[in-house]
């Protein structure tokens, strides 16, 4: 007798806003060879995007609003038990602009991926396009991270870079991390439902290995 396949991952999506990474992760779960199904999107905006792309994709959908809560503790009591009846493998934040608590973190660890929109661990926390004009620098990008208790904090599994010019302003840089947060995040997703990247107790393993500094895609 053969024996039965290995159940594939089950990948669930929080997002806030329009949804641009969530856009690119469906379209890559619908991939024949993907080793993850996207099964449920979660929001915390009745109204926002992201909830439209997943309808149209025909991806169950919740929304735990943190308007109706009174703290965040509640918020996220709220928001862990949905996702707890979708049995999720990984959670993946995609635009995701709510600061979670330590319990919720911990109920995750090792299964919350998080984007953000700089070469971690420089410029964390927001307005990262503008800062990084400050500050004069020639290259900016991408992180994707293990998300813990530290606010973007957690170890990087991988970076793209793209190039600062003279004449880029914080759009037209938001324009070219957002290029390269649409072909990372797919990439690093695929790795985690494929195993082949794990939190470790010291860092982040990649095919079983720690790997010193976070995978590079190059500059563009």
């Amino acid at each position: 007798m053969k024996a039965d396949p290995a159940p594939v991952p089950k990948i669930l999506v929080l997002a806030s806003g329009s949804g641009t990474n969530l856009q690119a992760l469906i379209e890559a779960t619908r991939e024949r060879n993907f080793p993850g199904e996207l099964i449920a999107v979660g929001c915390n905006k009745p109204g926002a995007f992201a909830l439209e792309r997943a309808a149209q994709a025909n991806i169950k959908t919740f929304v735990v609003d943190h308007t109706r809560y009174g703290s965040r503790e509640e918020f996220d009591a709220a928001l862990l038990a949905e996702i707890m009846r979708h049995s999720p493998d990984v959670v993946v934040l995609a635009g995701f602009m709510r600061i979670l608590t330590r319990d919720f973190v911990r109920a995750f660890r090792g299964r919350m991926l998080n984007i953000h929109p700089s070469l971690l661990p420089a410029y964390t926390g927001l307005n990262t396009h503008q800062r990084v004009l400050d500050a004069g620098d020639r290259t900016h990008g991408v992180s994707i991270h293990f998300v813990t208790e530290e606010l973007d904090g957690g170890p990087v599994i991988a970076q793209a870079e793209v190039t600062v010019e003279e004449a880029d302003t914080p759009e037209s840089l938001a324009e070219k991390v957002q290029r390269q947060e649409h072909i990372l995040y797919p990439i690093v997703v695929r790795w985690f439902c494929e195993g082949r990247v794990q939190l470790g107790s010291e860092g982040v393993l990649f095919d079983g290995e720690p790997i010193k500094n976070p995978m590079r895609l190059p500059a563009n």
